[in-house]
Formats: C-alpha cells, structure tokens, sequence
C-alpha cells in the first residue's frame, strides 16, 4: 500500500533538532559531572528531545 506525502507538510513539521552536548550544557548551566554523563550516555551530538529527557540540573536553593 502507497501513501502520498506532501512535501510541505514534511518540512514544516517541526523535525527533531540536534544538539551539541557542550552547547547544550552551556545553555542549560549544567555542571561539569552532568555534561560528562550526558556525553556517556548520547555521544557528543543528540536531538534536542534526548537530551531534554535526560538531563537533570541540581535545584538552586537558597
């Protein structure tokens, strides 16, 4: 069975968009330990939702 995609539905669907882990690290403050865990677990590119799901940052408390 064939489906037709059009073309400008697919480029305007938001695809997933891929990340540097150190940019992303710097742009979320993450700490240095969480960067490094991060790079373990994805390599040193991955999609924005990846890296959202898996990074944690340490409550700032006053």
């Amino acid at each position: 069975m064939t489906t037709h995609v059009d073309q400008h539905i697919t480029e305007t669907s938001g695809l997933s968009k891929v990340w540097n882990v150190a940019e992303f690290a710097k742009r979320y403050r993450l700490d240095p330990q969480e960067e490094n865990r991060l790079l373990k677990l994805l390599g040193p590119f991955a999609s924005e939702q990846e890296l959202l799901m898996n990074a944690s940052r340490t409550p700032l408390y006053r």
